[in-house]
């Protein structure tokens, strides 16, 4: 497998079947074609018409913003049909307005401020941190979309509703998940360890270079805590070792560093049918982006980010009725399952997004996935973006994590248990991450490049 290490006569056979991603428009022919195609207009809600720019120059323009325009700031988002940054003032005065739009973004006057919905999260942290509920500001609606799964029922349902209705009219929309959010351990290629009490299976995410410079690779925190030794295949020796891991609370990401120092670990993710997609930097993601994901459990699909600096409250699997949070993820309805832990996040262009942390649904009924960044992966680990012993160019972390929100978030009432929702499918009793995830549960295959496997 190519985004892993490489034996020298894999990687001269490897070196004709690389795809840049520039002609990867193709990795999936269902994808969305608005990634690429831009028009003239005013975004929804907008007073003006601003300049087209790629989603990856949104978060430069959303930094640019925020110090630009201050208290007035709450939110931005990027219409990928328009090719347009959306952005959100509150009590903005004349002066502000034309600052923003001469900075060349939309400019949309809400009713909530960037500091009071940060607020009304850290409300909810503290009164409703369920097992089974995930909330993120959605600038879309300027509220902040609280979902529960299908398993916050009773009491507990009756309590988040509460402390949902507490934060006031206008500020959260609550809705239902007719999955179940786990994490994903069981997913691009397939990373195995013989931990205590069974076998857990992973993605490897992307590979980087440590601190000390020794190769190493990133994947899912809730994976290096489960076990330490790990392998590329179900029955060999271990290659690797974590060195740091980090679940739950602030990431959900671990460094695993390779044995053999002299490994050669490209920097690239392996697409499926020989072709694979080499990563050139570390990338902040932005709300309405099209993106991409890997792993060996369900192959490659595609979908858009929904969300920034996410808190997904896990069951814990070591604390029966206790909880596993964790903040700062992205949200996205791209779909993933058991196995596809830890794997990547990317865009088109070979831009490092994300690592695979957990969600509800499957590739079947679809779902919506949580990711963690991975320019906080490599700030808190000091590694660097690129192979070691011979891989990719290294690129440092980018700078600054931008909140956000659920890009399909239906604005309105709250939707009662069991009613509306994400159009997303079972494992409604499924509570298992990491530690409960044995290897085996999905076995490898072919990856999807027309759709599920």
């Amino acid at each position: 497998m190519s985004h892993k290490r490489m034996p020298r006569r894999k990687a001269a056979m490897a070196v004709g079947g690389v795809a840049a991603l520039g002609a990867a428009a193709f990795l999936l022919p269902h994808a969305s074609a608005s990634q690429d195609a831009g028009q003239d207009g005013r975004a929804p809600g907008g007073t003006g018409t601003a300049r087209t720019l790629r989603a990856t120059d949104a978060p430069d323009l959303d930094a640019r913003l925020r110090e630009l325009l201050g208290d007035a700031f709450a939110g931005s988002y990027y219409d990928s049909g328009r090719q347009q940054l959306v952005v959100n003032v509150v009590n903005g005065d004349d002066n502000v307005i034309v600052r923003a739009k001469k900075a060349g973004a939309v400019v949309r006057q809400v009713a909530n401020s960037a500091a009071e919905l940060r607020a009304a999260a850290r409300t909810l942290r503290a009164e409703a941190a369920i097992p089974g509920t995930s909330w993120a500001v959605d600038p879309r609606t300027d509220k902040i979309l609280v979902t529960a799964d299908s398993t916050v029922t009773g009491a507990r349902w009756d309590r988040l509703r509460s402390a949902v209705r507490g934060l006031g009219p206008g500020m959260a929309t609550l809705k239902r998940s007719a999955g179940t959010f786990k994490t994903f351990a069981s997913g691009g290629d397939a990373i195995f360890s013989r931990a205590q009490g069974g076998g857990v299976r992973c993605s490897l995410g992307f590979n980087v270079t440590a601190a000390d410079g020794r190769p190493a690779f990133l994947t899912a925190g809730h994976c290096g805590v489960a076990a330490e030794k790990w392998s590329d295949t179900e029955t060999g020796e271990p290659i690797a070792t974590v060195d740091r891991a980090t679940f739950p609370g602030e990431g959900d990401f671990s460094l695993v560093t390779y044995d053999d120092p002299g490994t050669r670990a490209p920097s690239e993710v392996d697409a499926g049918d020989g072709r694979t997609v080499p990563i050139s930097r570390a990338a902040e993601a932005t709300v309405g982006q099209a993106v991409f994901r890997m792993g060996s459990t369900t192959g490659l699909h595609d979908g858009r980010v929904t969300g920034l600096d996410a808190t997904v409250n896990f069951r814990s699997e070591t604390d029966p009725g206790g909880v596993d949070t964790v903040t700062g993820l992205i949200r996205t309805d791209v779909c993933a399952e058991p196995g596809d832990s830890g794997g990547p996040l990317f865009t088109q262009d070979g831009g490092a997004l994300g690592l695979t942390s957990g969600g509800s649904g499957d590739c079947t009924g679809g779902g919506e996935t949580f990711f963690q960044p991975v320019t906080t992966a490599l700030r808190a680990t000091g590694a660097s973006l690129g192979g070691g012993a011979g891989g990719g160019e290294d690129d440092q972390a980018g700078a600054g994590d931008q909140p956000g929100a659920d890009s399909d978030a239906a604005s309105g009432d709250e939707a009662g248990p069991g009613a509306g929702g994400d159009p997303v499918g079972g494992d409604g009793d499924s509570s298992a991450h990491s530690a409960g995830s044995r290897s085996g549960a999905a076995d490898d295959g072919p990856s999807a490049l027309t759709g599920t496997r």
